[in-house]
């Protein structure tokens, strides 16, 4: 009886040990990210705390350097998923193309930049810009026209209380404030908080408060991708919803330990600052669920700044049914 069981556990052992010794086999998705900022700090966690692997998938990641390219890459097929406003996929279906780009999941619920001027104004009042320059992004992008909602509410009328620099690419446009070419400029982290380090500029005013909420950055493919990968984009929205939980009930100390390999360069202090900033103004969601409030009030923002002639009904952009 001894030897029996000798014989038929030494192939389970065998089984056991090679099993163990295989890898999971991966699938890997090509994500194209608008730019690489602080700001997205739950995607951060989840690739570095091995979230997607848990899921299934390897990712690459791709700077897209602008929304506009990030949705090019997309719907060229050189990227599975594309990750930036969602204005990028209502201008596309607005174009009548049919196979246009849907959001499945929101990382973000607010601007996540910051007004930035030249000196220290402690006591900054939106006035304060009057008759100034502002460096404010790519028209048609959801930062500049973010900026040109604040700026409405505030009773200042774009182009003619305050001019607004449209003609600098996103990437350049910190180097054109420290050259002097703006009074004002809106940044990302951990531009923002670096320059402010540096007495290069100093932070005035919160983008992300000002505005309210709104579907700032979220992940989208094409309609075709989704329909023929529904287990990817599945596995890809719960690797997200993982790490938003994650970052919703851990410490900025905790936070910037998990993110600090994807911001080599960037002192561990800074980060923490920069994230102490954005929970404070309620920057990330806690799930990647959509809501149709917010849609409404992004759809309003891109209407008021005359970048959208009609309005798309939610369920055509959005499907929450991954979320779910």
């Amino acid at each position: 009886m001894k030897r029996i069981f000798i014989f038929l556990l030494i192939p389970i052992s065998i089984i056991m040990l090679i099993c163990s010794c295989q890898k999971r086999e991966l699938t890997k998705v090509r994500l194209s990210e608008v730019t690489h900022s602080i700001f997205y700090t739950p995607q951060y966690v989840a690739i570095n705390k091995g979230f997607f692997e848990e899921e299934g998938l390897e990712l690459e990641l791709i700077n897209g350097q602008g929304a506009d390219k990030v949705m090019t890459a997309v719907l060229s097929g050189h990227a599975d998923i594309g990750f930036s406003g969602p204005e990028a996929c209502i201008y596309v279906y607005n174009e009548g193309r049919k196979d246009y780009a849907r959001v499945f999941a929101q990382l973000t619920k607010r601007d996540g930049s910051f007004l930035l001027a030249h000196t220290p104004m402690p006591d900054f009042k939106w006035s304060d810009v009057t008759g100034k320059k502002i460096i404010g992004g790519r028209k048609g992008g959801v930062p500049e026209m973010t900026l040109e909602y604040v700026l409405k509410k505030n009773s200042i009328v774009p182009e003619i209380d305050v001019e607004i620099d449209t003609s600098i690419q996103f990437a350049l446009m910190a180097g054109a404030f420290t050259s002097m070419q703006g009074d004002f400029v809106t940044l990302f982290e951990p531009i923002a908080s670096t320059l402010e380090a540096e007495g290069k500029g100093y932070i005035v005013a919160s983008m992300g408060k000002e505005s309210g909420e709104i579907p700032y950055t979220a992940y989208y493919s094409s309609k075709s991708f989704i329909e023929g990968n529904p287990k990817i984009i599945q596995a890809f929205t719960n690797a997200i919803a993982k790490a938003q939980q994650w970052v919703a009930i851990h410490s900025s100390e905790e936070i910037a330990e998990a993110i600090k390999p994807s911001f080599p360069d960037s002192d561990l202090e800074l980060l923490i600052t920069v994230i102490d900033r954005y929970k404070e103004q309620d920057t990330w969601c806690t799930t990647p669920n959509m809501t149709e409030e917010s849609f409404n009030l992004l759809q309003d923002i891109m209407t008021e700044a005359n970048e959208l002639e009609s309005k798309v009904l939610f369920e055509e952009i959005f499907d929450n049914s991954f979320t779910k």
